[in-house]
C-alpha cells in the first residue's frame, strides 16, 4: 500500500512536468518565439522559473520526487536519443579543417572558462557548467555536464541562461557583422565559423538560414560535430572530477568515485547505430521529437527547483564569465577558420 501510494506520488510530479512541456512547446510554436528561435527546452526552463517563484510552495513535497526523476533519469535517456540527429557521414563530410577548428574551440573555451572560474574566485560547478554550455551546444551540453557534475539545480539554471543570452545575440550578430563585410570570411568558412561558435543548435539554424542555405547547412553539420564531442568531454570531466575529491577528501583514504556518464556511451552508441541508416526517416524524425520533448521535461524540472533568490545568491559572476567566453567565441574562433580553412 505504501509503495503504491509513493508510486502515485512521483507519477504526479512526472505529469505535472509533462503539462508544462507541453505548454512549452505550444508556445515555442508562436510566430514571435519562433523568430527569436527559443525551442521548447528553453521555453520550458523559463515556465519552470515561472512556476518556482509563483505556485512553488503550494506544489506537495510528495511530488517532489517526480520532479527530481525528470531532471535525472529523462534527462539521461534524453541524451542518449540525442545521437539520433548526428551520423558519421555527416561528420566527415564537412573534412578535417573543421573538424580540427570545433576541437580547438571546444577545448579552449574549455580551459578558458575553468581559468576565468578560479581567477574571478566563481562557484566551480558554476564555472564548469558555464564553460560547458559556451564550449560545445549550450543547454543539452549544460544538462549532460548536470549528470556528471551534479550541482545544486539552480546552479544549472544560471548556466543554462548564460549560453541563452549570449547565444541570442550570436544568432542575429553574425548575419549582420558577415553581410557588412566586418567578417572577412568566404560562404564556407563563414558557416564552420557559425558552427563552431554559436552556442545552441537552433541558434545555429536561425543565423544560418539568414545568410543563406549554403551557409546553413553546412553550419549545422560543424556544430552537429561540437555535439558529439559532448560524450569524450564528459567522460574527461569525470576523472578530472573525481581527482579533485580525492585531492579535497584525502582523509579518507585517498579514494575518489569516479562518476562514470554511462549515458554519454549510449549517446556515442547510438550515433553509431544512426549512420547505417536502417531506420525510415520519418522514424527518426519521430524519435528525435519525443527525444525534444523528454530534454524540455528535463529543462522544466530543472526551472522548478529555481527562484529569484537564488539567481541573486550567484550575482553577476557567471554572466561575466559567459561574456568573456563569448569575446574568445567571437575573436579566437575568427582566428583559427581564418588559419585552418583556405578562402575559397
Amino acid at each position: 500500500m505504501v509503495f503504491t501510494e509513493k508510486r502515485s506520488n512521483v507519477l504526479h510530479g512526472i505529469l505535472l512536468i509533462a503539462l508544462f512541456s507541453l505548454s512549452a512547446f505550444y508556445i515555442a510554436g508562436f510566430e514571435f518565439v519562433e523568430r527569436l528561435s527559443f525551442s521548447p527546452l528553453i521555453v520550458g526552463i523559463l515556465l519552470g522559473m515561472l512556476y518556482a517563484n509563483s505556485l512553488r510552495n503550494h506544489l506537495p513535497e510528495t511530488w517532489v520526487p517526480g520532479i527530481k526523476f525528470c531532471s535525472k533519469q529523462v534527462l539521461r535517456l534524453g541524451i542518449i536519443l540525442y545521437g539520433f540527429r548526428l551520423t558519421l557521414a555527416e561528420v566527415m563530410a564537412v573534412g578535417l579543417p573543421a573538424i580540427a577548428a570545433d576541437t580547438a574551440i571546444v577545448a579552449g573555451t574549455l580551459l578558458l572558462g575553468v581559468g576565468l572560474g578560479r581567477v574571478l574566485r566563481m562557484d566551480r560547478d558554476t564555472a564548469l557548467l558555464t564553460a560547458t554550455g559556451s564550449s560545445i551546444c549550450g543547454a543539452a551540453a549544460v544538462l549532460g555536464a548536470e549528470g556528471v557534475v551534479r550541482p545544486e539545480p539552480h546552479k544549472t539554471a544560471v548556466a543554462v541562461s548564460t549560453v541563452v543570452i549570449f547565444g541570442t545575440i550570436s544568432m542575429f550578430l553574425y548575419p549582420m557583422l558577415w553581410r557588412s563585410g566586418l567578417l572577412e570570411l568566404s560562404p564556407s568558412q563563414m558557416a564552420v565559423y557559425t558552427g563552431s561558435t554559436l552556442h545552441e543548435v537552433a541558434h545555429v539554424v536561425g543565423a544560418g538560414n539568414a545568410m543563406g542555405a549554403e551557409i546553413a547547412d553546412t553550419a549545422t553539420i560543424t556544430k552537429m560535430i561540437r555535439v558529439m564531442m559532448l560524450a569524450p568531454v564528459l567522460l574527461v570531466m569525470s576523472f578530472a572530477l573525481a581527482r579533485r575529491k580525492r585531492g579535497v577528501g584525502g582523509t579518507e583514504g585517498g579514494k575518489g568515485r569516479i562518476a562514470v556518464p554511462w549515458f554519454a556511451f549510449g549517446f556515442l552508441a547510438v550515433i553509431g547505430f544512426n549512420s547505417f541508416g536502417l531506420l525510415p526517416a520519418d522514424v527518426v524524425a519521430g524519435i528525435n521529437d519525443f527525444d525534444t520533448f523528454l530534454l524540455t521535461m528535463a529543462m522544466t524540472a530543472l526551472g522548478t527547483e529555481t527562484s529569484f533568490r537564488k539567481f541573486r545568491q550567484a550575482g553577476a559572476k557567471p554572466f561575466l564569465l559567459a561574456g568573456l567566453l563569448y569575446v574568445w567565441l567571437l575573436g579566437g574562433g575568427y582566428c583559427l577558420v581564418k588559419y585552418l580553412l583556405p578562402m575559397n
